[in-house]
C-alpha cells in the first residue's frame, strides 16, 4: 500500500518557509552597473552585474526588515568612483544604525597599491576582515595624466586648440609635455580634498587622529598582520571563517511575530529553523519590490527618478552592446521631462546625472526641459554621481536644487575645441587629398591643415559666446554675479565639497538627500520613488503618434564609434564629445 504521508512529507516541508535570520550578501567583485541596459544583447552580456540603485535600495530595505539580521559585503571598488563609494558608505551607516552588524571582507585591499578606495568603503562597516595572506594598499591618492605630445611630434602631428579659460585642460595631453601651472594647481586641490575626506573617514572609523592616519598612509602598504597591529582591520580570516563567524553571531536571531493572523514566526512556530540564510542584496530587493504604478492610477502620486549618464549628445540616448559607455541623448532626456509634466501622478522629479559633458546645444536642451518642468509646478532636484562637470553641470541648472557628494567631481565651467593637424604625417606616408569648395571656411575643421587667421576669429567668437552663455546661466541659476561665477569657473574642476563651499551646489549628499528635498518641495509627504519613464517592450517596434510620445525618443542600441577604446580616444584628444567636456579621464586611486 502506498504511504501517502511519506510522499506528502517533502511537500509539507517545502511549504514551511525557513525561520532562520536572513544575511544579505553583496559581492562587489562582480561589478556594479550604473543603470540597467535597455536592449536584450546588453542585458545578456551584463547579466552578472548588479545595478547600483538596486544595491542601495536593497540595503536600505534590509535595515527596516526585522527578518534581516546582518549585511556581509565582499569589498571591491573597481567599478565605483569616489562619490558612489560615499553614497554606499552612507547606506551602510543607515543599516548599522538599525542595530545590525555589517561586515566587510576582502582577500586583499589592493595588492598593487590601489587599496585606498576599497578600504575607504570598508571603514563604514562595523567589522573589517581580510585574508591572512592579503595586503592593505593604503598608500594615499594619486592623480596621473599621460602626455603624448612628444610622441605626436615624432609623427609630425600637431593640435590646434582653443579654450576658455586656463583651467580647461581637456587637450593638454596632446599640447603639453607636463602640467601647466593652472592644471597642477587644480589637480593638487582635488587630490588634497579627496585625501582629506579619506583621512577623516578612517580617523572616525578606527578611533585615530587624522595625523595618525596620514602617518600610516605614508608608511603603506601593509602586510595582513601589520594591518591588524595598526588597528586598520579587525581580524584575519579566510572566506569560510568570515561566514561562519557571522552566522554564529546572528544564529537564533529569528524575527518575532508582528501580530496578525498567519504572520507570527517564532522559533517554535509552524516553520522550520534552518539557521541563517544567505541572499544577494539585489535578489532580495527585487523579490520585495512592489510593481510600479501605471500611468493614471489614483493615489498620492510618486517622485519620478530620471537618470542620465554618459557623454551628452544631440539625438536619442545610445548604448553600445560592445562597451564604451552610454551616450546621453538630449531627445531622450528631454522627452522624459515632458512626460513627467504630463503625468498627473508625478509630484516631483529627481534628476540623477553622471556625465563629463559634451555638446553645449544638447546640454541646453536638457536644461530647458528641466526648467520648464520646474516652472510647471513640479519641483526638480538634481543629484550628481561620480562626475557631473562641464555639460554635466550645465544640465542641472534648470533644477530647483543641486545635490552632490563631497567626492563628486563637478564644475569645469568652461569650453574647449580643437582639431589634430595630420598634413605632415600624411605627406610622410604619401597620402594626399584634394578638394573644391564654395566658401573660405568650408574646410576649416579638416585635419589636413591648421586654422587660418580668419577661421581662428570664428573659433574664438564661438568659444566666447558659449562661455558667456554658460556663465550667464550659472549666475542666474545660482544667484551669483558674473564676476563671482567667473572666479569659480574658467574651466576649473572642483570636488563636491569645494563646490558646495563656493555656492555651485546646494547640499552635500546622494540620492536619499535629493529625494528628501524633492518631497519637501512637493509638500506631499513620503512619496515613493519610481524610475521614469517606464518603457514597454513594444515601444521598440510600434508606430508612435508624434514626437510627444515618450516611446518615440527612447534609448537605442548602436555600435559606438570607439566602443571599448573610448578612454584611449579621450586620452589622445580625439573628438568623442563636444566643447563642454570635462578635461581628462580623472581616475583617482
Amino acid at each position: 500500500m502506498v504511504d501517502l504521508a511519506k510522499i506528502m512529507e517533502p511537500l509539507s516541508l517545502a511549504r514551511q518557509r525557513p525561520q532562520g535570520p536572513l544575511v544579505l550578501e553583496l559581492d562587489l567583485t562582480e561589478g556594479v552597473a550604473d543603470e540597467a541596459p535597455g536592449d536584450p544583447v546588453s542585458q545578456i552580456m551584463n547579466r552578472r552585474k548588479q545595478h547600483y540603485l538596486d544595491v542601495l535600495e536593497g540595503i536600505r530595505r534590509g535595515a527596516r526588515d526585522p527578518r534581516v539580521a546582518a549585511l556581509l559585503v565582499r569589498v571591491d571598488a573597481r567599478s565605483l568612483g569616489f562619490a558612489k563609494v560615499q553614497e554606499l558608505r552612507r547606506t551602510v551607516a543607515d543599516f548599522r544604525a538599525a542595530g545590525k552588524p555589517a561586515v566587510a571582507w576582502a582577500d586583499s585591499f589592493g595588492e598593487t597599491g590601489e587599496g585606498n578606495l576599497p578600504y575607504y568603503l570598508a571603514c563604514a562597516f562595523s567589522r573589517v576582515v581580510m585574508a591572512p595572506t592579503g595586503v592593505l594598499g593604503l598608500t594615499g591618492l594619486r592623480m596621473r595624466t599621460t602626455f603624448v605630445k612628444g610622441a605626436l611630434d615624432k609623427l609630425d602631428v600637431s593640435y590646434e586648440v582653443g579654450a576658455r579659460h586656463e583651467y580647461k585642460n581637456a587637450l593638454n595631453g596632446v599640447t603639453e609635455t607636463g602640467y601647466t601651472a593652472a592644471q597642477r594647481e587644480a589637480s593638487e586641490r582635488i587630490v588634497t580634498s579627496l585625501g582629506d575626506q579619506l583621512a577623516e573617514a578612517v580617523s572616525r572609523a578606527r578611533g585615530m587622529s587624522e595625523e595618525e592616519v596620514r602617518a600610516l598612509v605614508s608608511r603603506g602598504p601593509f602586510l595582513a598582520r601589520e594591518a591588524v597591529e595598526e588597528n586598520l582591520v579587525d581580524g584575519l580570516a579566510h572566506r569560510d571563517e568570515v561566514y561562519a563567524q557571522l552566522f554564529e553571531q546572528v544564529r537564533g536571531a529569528a524575527p518575532e511575530r508582528d501580530g496578525g493572523a498567519g504572520k507570527a514566526r517564532g522559533r517554535s512556530g509552524g516553520g522550520r529553523d534552518t539557521g541563517p540564510e544567505l541572499q544577494f542584496v539585489t535578489r532580495y530587493h527585487r523579490k520585495h519590490t512592489p510593481p510600479q504604478l501605471s500611468r493614471g492610477t489614483g493615489g498620492p502620486g510618486y517622485i519620478a527618478l530620471v537618470s542620465a549618464t554618459g557623454t551628452i549628445s544631440l539625438g536619442r540616448t545610445r548604448r553600445s552592446p560592445l562597451g564604451g559607455g552610454t551616450v546621453m541623448g538630449s531627445d531622450t532626456v528631454a522627452a522624459a521631462f515632458r512626460a513627467a509634466r504630463k503625468d498627473p501622478q508625478v509630484k516631483a522629479v529627481v534628476f540623477r546625472v553622471d556625465s563629463r559633458g559634451g555638446s553645449p546645444t544638447a546640454s541646453d536642451a536638457i536644461r530647458r526641459e528641466s526648467e520648464l518642468t520646474s516652472r510647471a509646478g513640479i519641483p526638480v532636484v538634481s543629484v550628481m554621481g561620480d562626475v557631473a562637470a562641464s555639460g554635466g553641470y550645465y544640465v542641472t541648472l534648470g533644477s530647483d536644487a543641486i545635490v552632490a557628494q563631497p567626492g563628486t567631481l563637478t564644475g569645469s565651467i568652461g569650453v574647449i575645441t580643437g582639431k589634430p593637424v595630420l598634413g605632415a604625417l600624411r605627406e610622410r606616408y604619401g597620402v594626399t587629398s584634394d578638394s573644391v569648395r564654395t566658401g573660405e571656411h568650408a574646410g576649416m575643421f579638416d585635419t589636413d591643415r591648421p586654422f587660418t587667421e580668419s577661421e581662428w576669429e570664428r573659433v574664438n567668437a564661438l568659444l566666447d559666446e558659449i562661455y558667456e552663455d554658460f556663465t550667464g546661466k550659472v549666475a542666474a541659476a545660482r544667484g551669483m554675479t558674473r564676476e563671482q561665477v567667473h572666479e569659480v569657473a574658467r574651466g576649473r574642476v572642483w570636488t563636491g565639497r569645494d563646490a558646495h563651499e563656493r555656492g555651485l551646489v546646494d547640499e552635500l549628499g546622494g540620492l536619499e538627500t535629493a529625494v528628501r528635498l524633492a518631497r519637501e518641495k512637493a509638500g506631499a509627504g513620503p512619496l515613493p520613488v519610481r524610475a521614469f519613464p517606464r518603457s514597454h517592450p513594444l515601444d521598440r517596434i510600434r508606430q508612435h503618434e508624434s514626437s510627444e510620445d515618450v516611446g518615440a525618443s527612447g534609448p537605442q542600441t548602436v555600435v559606438g564609434a570607439w566602443g571599448p577604446l573610448e578612454h584611449v580616444a579621450v586620452a589622445m584628444g580625439l573628438p568623442v564629445g563636444g566643447p563642454l567636456m570635462m578635461p581628462g579621464l580623472w581616475e583617482i586611486r
